[in-house]
């Protein structure tokens, strides 16, 4: 079965974000991620992981003011230079976190600007944080999130994520894979895991409706996850969801759909 990385801006939110590495190497897990550590000293988030003996497998390149709303800027024609001065910060912190890849969230689309000036827009922004991030040995990541939970989300299915990859040309540049988002977007999950599994670097989930743990929606997990076994998926899953009741209550789910790796 793939490993469980806890997502720490989801998970174990009822103590401040540089308690939550200790909960979850208590609850188990050997991997976290999380959106952003632009708010704390690399060297923080570093002694906690040591610490607590956990890896930190993916955060996200700098996405604009998201108190203010931004979700990404890498679509947006007029913040090129801005997003563009993110991408040495967060290589900086990938390099001093022992992490090997990055997710790009191209944000959501401004109004009245023309498909094809956003879509060259990211493919651009792309080509250039590729580039910057090949040097440093990490790939690059593009993520789909549906339009219901963030309207107006310029990368919303992965049919699209992939042309624009192609696009870009850039031999590390890879598709995050959300289930939760593309259940929302697309469905046809084992399908499109298996067609396009060489393609996706990371994969998270969330079970729908609800955005909550695996158990509680639609979602086949138990068939999904042995089925990313048989595929042969040797990356993560990132275990980004809104705990139903609490983070540690609710981890039951490991032991049902996944008991090989209940300890993950």
């Amino acid at each position: 079965m793939p490993q469980f990385a806890a997502n720490l801006t989801m998970l174990f939110t009822e103590v401040p974000f540089l308690e939550r590495f200790e909960r979850a190497a208590k609850a188990g897990f050997s991997a976290v991620e999380f959106l952003f550590p632009y708010a704390w000293p690399a060297e923080e988030i570093k002694a906690r992981l040591d610490q607590h003996g956990l890896k930190l497998v993916l955060h996200n390149l700098p996405a604009g003011d998201w108190e203010a709303g931004d979700r990404g800027l890498a679509c947006d024609s007029t913040r090129v230079a801005e997003f563009r001065a993110g991408v040495p910060l967060a290589i900086r912190y990938a390099k001093a976190l022992g992490v090997s890849q990055l997710n790009c969230l191209a944000g959501k689309a401004p109004a009245g600007v023309a498909e094809a000036v956003l879509r060259q827009t990211l493919v651009d922004n792309l080509r250039f944080a590729a580039a910057e991030l090949k040097q440093s040995g990490i790939k690059l990541l593009v993520e789909p999130i549906n339009t219901f939970d963030i309207p107006g989300f310029y990368v919303n299915r992965t049919d699209q994520a992939l042309s624009i990859l192609d696009e870009v040309g850039s031999d590390n540049a890879f598709v995050q894979y959300d289930i939760y988002h593309a259940q929302r977007m697309e469905g046809e999950l084992a399908t499109t895991m298996q067609k396009h599994l060489a393609r996706i670097g990371h994969i998270q989930l969330a079970d729908n409706p609800g955005r909550h743990e695996p158990g509680t929606g639609e979602i086949n997990y138990r068939y999904l996850l042995a089925r990313l076994d048989e595929l042969g998926y040797t990356g993560w899953v990132g275990c980004e969801y809104k705990p139903l009741t609490s983070t540690v209550a609710g981890l039951g789910w490991r032991e049902q759909l996944s008991p090989s790796h209940a300890a993950c």
